[in-house]
């Protein structure tokens, strides 16, 4: 496969074989039917069609940038920012020439799926260098800053979308997330750890890597054992600029500000900096697929539920991999991750080959992929959780066991708990056709905290993504949060 014939969906998320089970395609953060306006109030399409260049006004239209001509690519040199601090962009155009930055915030907002905020004035675009790699760690952190956001202090927490678009009508996007340390039911927490360990930018045929895969002289993927072994946190995200399965947290975040819930906002970031004070909420919400975490992220929650903060975990195959957050060349900590797997000498990368299973923090743990979407089949269906869902005991929920699946291990210690039940127990067949079971748990800890975990990916998808609603489980859901935040 040339250079020039890489295509996001071609290489990154189809070669990581984490599909998306549910359609999500490479823009999953924005509903409305076309609700971007150019500088002329004209609405343009939002969505990523190579196809658009010869239909759109003029002979324009927009495209969704690529890796291969970077004509608009981006990134935030800054973790997560508190309103009153600053956003900072490195942004290359290719060719140079003016573009702007349209600033979006994650909601429900009547259905659209965002919101608005800003637009930065009309920027001047230069092509920055190319990225830099050593070891197959790609950077870009010798980037010129391109323009800097300086956060108001009345922006809202929560998840963001920068939008970037040229004057010739190439599209690209930045997420970042804005925080504050006020006190609020829940603290939601987005997998940018995660995020970065799928990240194969640049996908160029040459040069990206993740954790999971590089190229070959000839443009073929690689995989595992030629990856990545650190990758870093300064450079754009592949394809489109947002990260695989970023939906999975919009899902759960226009949900539930749909109905009113008091969401704090962090990146696994702060948690493993120690930016988060478990003490300050009722609960700690994990969304989306969480798959890498540090020591210090473990012992944070690990003390939260110790000291009574619930934690609920709404997809699978969470803290499998143990990981290093270290500081930049230039000394700017946590912009590079490192996890060493399964190659060369040394300690283990996983969690349970370091005699720390998962399943002793999330009462079950990953078990495996799920080639084709499964129904999640209802176990214990007169326990709360599935109060007044509907739900009876082994009703099936149509496609819910999809993308990945968790299940008790017996032979692994569970945690301390003083309840633990099983609130589904799911068959499903596995790539070779072996039949496997998927199971979703919940268990109350000696603090009086509750742990949940619904052991698949197809979960926060379930609460809010347009053909994948499920209705009882977004009514197990509000069961789950109203009984954390002591809701009447």
């Amino acid at each position: 496969m040339g250079a020039e014939h890489i295509r996001r969906w071609e290489s990154g998320a189809l070669a990581h074989a984490v599909t998306d089970p549910f359609g999500q395609g490479p823009l999953p953060w924005l509903r409305a039917s076309e609700p971007y306006l150019d500088d002329d109030g004209q609405v343009v399409p939002w969505y990523a069609d190579p196809d658009l260049g010869a239909r759109g006004r003029g002979g324009g239209g927009t495209r969704s940038a690529d890796d291969v001509h970077r004509q608009i690519k981006g990134f935030t040199s800054t973790g997560a920012v508190t309103p009153g601090e600053a956003v900072d962009f490195h942004i290359t155009v290719d060719p140079p020439q003016e573009f702007s930055v349209g600033v979006y915030r994650i909601g429900h907002y009547s259905g659209a799926g965002a919101a608005k905020v800003t637009t930065s004035p009309r920027l001047s675009g230069i092509v920055q260098p190319a990225p830099l790699a050593a070891d197959r760690t790609v950077s870009c952190h010798h980037w010129w800053l391109s323009w800097r956001l300086q956060v108001p202090s009345y922006w809202s927490v929560g998840a963001y979308v920068a939008v970037l678009t040229t004057a010739d009508g190439h599209r690209s996007h930045i997420p970042f997330t804005v925080r504050d340390e006020r006190p609020a039911d829940l603290l939601l927490l987005l997998p940018d750890v995660t995020w970065q360990a799928y990240n194969l930018y640049p996908e160029d045929g040459r040069t990206g890597a993740s954790l999971y895969h590089a190229w070959d002289e000839e443009g073929r993927l690689l995989g595992e054992e030629d990856a990545a072994t650190t990758v870093s946190f300064d450079r754009p995200y592949a394809g489109a600029g947002l990260p695989l399965h970023v939906g999975h947290a919009y899902d759960f975040v226009r949900w539930a500000e749909r109905y009113g819930y008091d969401l704090a906002y962090a990146d696994a970031r702060d948690l493993h900096a120690g930016r988060v004070d478990p003490t300050r909420y009722r609960g700690l919400v994990f969304p989306g697929h969480d798959e890498y975490w540090s020591p210090p992220m473990r012992r944070t929650v690990e003390a939260a539920r110790d000291h009574g903060t619930s934690l609920v975990f709404l997809s699978a195959n969470t803290m499998y991999w143990q990981v290093e957050l270290s500081p930049s060349a230039s000394g700017v900590p946590d912009r590079l991750l490192t996890c060493r797997k399964r190659r060369g000498p040394g300690r283990p990368a996983l969690w349970r080959e370091l005699d720390r299973p998962e399943q002793q923090l999330l009462g079950i743990q990953y078990a495996g992929r799920v080639p084709e979407p499964s129904p999640l089949v209802v176990r214990n269906a007169g326990h709360w959780l599935w109060e007044a869902t509907g739900a009876g005991e082994e009703d099936e929920l149509p496609g819910l066991v999809a993308g990945e699946a968790d299940r008790y291990f017996p032979r692994t210690a569970l945690p301390e708990h003083q309840r633990r039940i099983l609130l589904a127990h799911s068959p499903y067949q596995d790539s070779e056709g072996a039949l496997r079971h998927q199971e979703t748990s919940l268990y109350r800890a000696p603090s009086g905290a509750l742990v949940f975990a619904s052991g698949t990916f197809a979960w926060s998808p379930a609460l809010d993504r347009p053909g994948h609603v499920d209705e009882r489980v977004q009514r197990a859901t509000a069961n789950l949060l109203d009984r954390i935040c002591k809701r009447d």
